[in-house]
This record gives C-alpha cells, sequence and structure tokens, in this order.
C-alpha cells in the first residue's frame, strides 16, 4: 500500500503553523487546490499501483515464481522514503521555505513518474517509485502546513474537511481509473496521469501560493534521516528476501539483524540530539505516545496488506480485469468518508479509546471474514469483507488523531502527527516485505498463502486493539 487513508495526515494540516506576519494568502481557495492536487499525486499513485502489480509482474518479471521479492520493491520502493523521510520533509520546508520545498517534490515525483512510466526493467521502476517516496516526502508535510498556515479558526477546520474528502475521493476514482486505464492502454499510463497533474500543481503552487520571508530556522538532522533510511531499508531488504523464499538463510538473516542494529543507533543519535532531533526520542516518555504508534502500525500494517493483496489475488487467482478489481475497493473509501466524521464527533464525547478498540476488533473481524474470499462470488465474499474493515477503520481513524495530538504537548505536536503519519506507512512497508510469500504463488494456489496472510492480519488488528485499550488513557493527556 502505498497510501493510506487521508484521515492519517490530517494532523500535519493543524500542527502549530501560522503564517508568517504581513504574507496572507490573497487566493486561499487556490491554495487549497494547490494543496489537493499535490497531495492528490500520493493517494492516486498508491492505490493505481496496487491494482497495476499483476500487470507490471507479468511484463517485467515474467513468471511470478522466484518474483515475490522485486515485485513487493515496486510498493516497498515507495514506501521506504516516504516512511523515513516525511519529518525531514517538514523540517526542510520550516528551513528553506515551504512553497519551495512543495514544488521541488512535485518536480521530483513528476520526474519520477516518467521515469517509471519508461522503465524497461525493474531495477529502474524501483528507483523511479524510490524516487516518487522522496518526492512524496517533500510534499506531503509541505502541502498541508501551507493549508494550515493559510486559514485560521473555522475556515481551517472546513479547509480541512474538503481536503479530507478529496482525498477519500481519491482514493475512490484511482483505483477504479487506473484499472480502466491498464486493461486499455497498459500499466505503464498509470504514471503517465501524473504528469499533467504535477503539471498544473507546479504552475498553481508558483502563481497562487504565498512565498514569505524565511521563518524559524529549523535544524535539518540529515545523520538520523539516514540513518533511519539506511536502517529500514535494510530490514525490509532481509524480511522480504526471507519470506519470498519461505526461510531465513545466511543473507536475510544477516541483513535483519543489521537493520534492527543501524535503527538502534538511529534512536542512539536522536537521543543525543536533543530537541534538534528529527524524532526527539522524549515523546516516548508517554506510554500513551508509544502505544498509539504501535497500534498504528499493527492496524496499518494489516491495511496495507489487505489493499495489496485483494486486487492481486481478483486478478491473479480469479480471473478479475484490472477495472474490475479496482471497482472491487471502491466501497472502502467512501465508506471511510462517511463514517470518520461521525465517530470523530463521538470520540469528542466519549473518549478514543473505546472506539479505537472496537473499530481494531471490528477490523479483526473483517479479516477472518476476507478469509472467505475465492469461495463464493464477490457479493458474497468480498463485499462483506470490505464493508466490515471500511467501518472499523472508520471508527479508528478520527480518535485516532485526536489521541495522539492529546499524548504530547502542544509543543511537540507537529513531529507528533507526522511520526504517527510516518509509522502508519512503515507498517504498510513491513507488512509489504512480508509478503512474498504470497506474491510467488500462481493461480488458485494464491488462495492458500492469501488466506494465512488474512489470519495474521487478523492477529494484528487484534492487537492493536488491546494496545488501544491498555495505553490510551494511561497518561492525562491521552484521556482528554
Amino acid at each position: 500500500m502505498s497510501s493510506v487513508p487521508a484521515d492519517c495526515d490530517r494532523p500535519l494540516a493543524e500542527r502549530d503553523a501560522v503564517p508568517p506576519p504581513g504574507a496572507p494568502s490573497t487566493h486561499p481557495r487556490l491554495v487549497l487546490a494547490t494543496s489537493i492536487l499535490a497531495t492528490s499525486l500520493a493517494f492516486i499513485d498508491g492505490s493505481v499501483v496496487n491494482v497495476g502489480l499483476p500487470a507490471i509482474g507479468r511484463e517485467l518479471v515474467g513468471s511470478a515464481e522466484g518474483g515475490g521479492a522485486g515485485l513487493s520493491w515496486v510498493i516497498n520502493g515507495y514506501l521506504l522514503p516516504l516512511s523515513a523521510l516525511l519529518l525531514l520533509g517538514g523540517a526542510a520546508g520550516d528551513r528553506f521555505g515551504r512553497r519551495r520545498i512543495l514544488l521541488a517534490g512535485v518536480a521530483v515525483f513528476a520526474l519520477a513518474s516518467l521515469l517509471c512510466a519508461l522503465a524497461p526493467g525493474l531495477g529502474l521502476l524501483v528507483g523511479g517509485r524510490v524516487l516518487q517516496g522522496i518526492g512524496a516526502a517533500l510534499v506531503l508535510p509541505n502541502s498541508l502546513a501551507i493549508l494550515g498556515a493559510t486559514f485560521e479558526g473555522k475556515a481551517r477546520g472546513r479547509a480541512i474537511g474538503i481536503w479530507a474528502a478529496a482525498g477519500a475521493a481519491a482514493g475512490a476514482i484511482g483505483p477504479l481509473l487506473g484499472g480502466w486505464l491498464i486493461d486499455a492502454v497498459g500499466w505503464r499510463a498509470i504514471f503517465y496521469i501524473n504528469l499533467p497533474i504535477a503539471a498544473l500543481a507546479l504552475f498553481m503552487g508558483w502563481r497562487y501560493v504565498a512565498a514569505p520571508a524565511s521563518g524559524k530556522r529549523a535544524a535539518l538532522d540529515a545523520p538520523g534521516a539516514l540513518l533511519a533510511s539506511l536502517g529500514l531499508g535494510v530490514l525490509t531488504w532481509g524480511l522480504a528476501a526471507a519470506s519470498a523464499d519461505k526461510g531465513v538463510d545466511l543473507a536475510s538473516g544477516l541483513a535483519m539483524l543489521a537493520g534492527a542494529a543501524i535503527l538502534l543507533a538511529f534512536l542512539a543519535v536522536e537521543r543525543r540530539a536533543g530537541e534538534r532531533a528529527m524524532l526527539p526520542v522524549a515523546l516516548f516518555a508517554s506510554r500513551g505516545f508509544s502505544g498509539l504508534n504501535l497500534m498504528t502500525f499493527l492496524l496499518y500494517g494489516a491495511l496495507g496488506a489487505l489493499l495489496l493483496l485483494v486486487p492481486y489475488i481478483l486478478i491473479e487467482a480469479l480471473g478479475y480485469s484490472a477495472k474490475q478489481a479496482g471497482a472491487a475497493l471502491l466501497p472502502f473509501p467512501v465508506v471511510m468518508a462517511i463514517g470518520s466524521p461521525l465517530m470523530g464527533r463521538v470520540a469528542g464525547n466519549i473518549g478514543s479509546r473505546l472506539p479505537l478498540a472496537t473499530g481494531s476488533l471490528i477490523v479483526a473481524g473483517g479479516f477472518l471474514l476476507a478469509m472467505r474470499i475465492g469461495a463464493g462470488s464477490y457479493a458474497s465474499t468480498v463485499l462483506p469483507a470490505i464493508l466490515v474493515i471500511a467501518v472499523g477503520m472508520a471508527c479508528v481513524a478520527s480518535p485516532l488523531t485526536t489521541a495522539v495530538l492529546s499524548s504530547v504537548d502542544g509543543s511537540h505536536t507537529g513531529v507528533a502527527s507526522g511520526f504517527n503519519s510516518a509509522v502508519a506507512r512503515g507498517g504498510g512497508l513491513i507488512a509489504t516485505a512480508l509478503l512474498g510469500l504470497v506474491l510467488t504463488a500462481q493461480g488458485k494456489a494464491l488462495l492458500g498463502p492469501f488466506h494465512a496472510a488474512l489470519a495474521v492480519c487478523a492477529a494484528s488488528a487484534a492487537t492493536a486493539a488491546v494496545c488501544a485499550f491498555v495505553w490510551v488513557g494511561a497518561d492525562s493527556k491521552a484521556e482528554r
């Protein structure tokens, strides 16, 4: 999964971003449109690539046998830099100017999309996906910070609501449009479609987004970003290799140990850096913050596996067209768009713990229900599972935002929200790395490993419910 539901990034726009004196935007609606266009590159691209993975595998890998690890990197090549560099992208905007970094990110994403579309082999495609992830890590925090700085009070709330609704619409339309393009033109078209969107976003960002004088000179934690990227990359490679080989050999075992060691070194570097760190380690003194991020990792990792595997299984094992597989996921963003605001109001009245725990358990039940996929029609197997999982995630999304922001002091809400968004994508990164065993099977043989993966996802979601019940409310601020 290259993207997560828009609500996961919502707090990035609500962080302590205020417009510098004397630099208000004279075109707030066009700034909102620019933010939507820029972030839609990440949301649309993620959902579309999931639908296109079978076609990419057939052309660039040939037989899926032995290509599971390679195919997983089409997804992970994007998720890795996005997970590791999201906080650095926000700090770069604070230091060098949000408009400048936003435009740079959109330009990188556009050039990377062109590289993906023209890639003659899997290696260059993965390279293009890595560059797309770097571009998205620059775009997401800065487009949302610009949005938060352009509007104030109730107008900010309305603008963020419009942005979230647009993200849900992109998630709904993306797989359907991408499936149609894949069937009609080929998988390369799903990358070409980014170019006109990026061109329009560049023009509108240059024309209508204010470029105030540089504000605070935020420190850039380059050593932390390098260690986080390297550690996640090595660990992910080891997990993907072990999954594809159906066991841990010397190379994959050493890679996993090295990745874990590098990530421990990252934490040590961040601890020494103190408040200058990309991720202040002091945040983890809050049990609520730690527990909520563990819950996010488990739940969004399971969701990432689902959104990757369902289209793949429908196409490769059950004979769906790409367009049909894209349409199969349509109920998910629709239910999320309707249910998340409602549950946000409920959580405001009763607190976050019950919606988070209950929603995670509903998601776990949906995964168990999805184990019937392959034994009946779409309406009797796929649709009920998707609806149940969507209802559960709708119960979680908005309350999770509230709980994360309440688990830290006001001066750290920006980094806390950015880290939680990165953790959600990191969960998808690790989950995708572990799916090589499924991706190496073919035809009906995919169903057995697919059902086993769903059982693991159900257990992960149930464990997330335990995390919510145990840790939400552990701190007085989290109880608020």
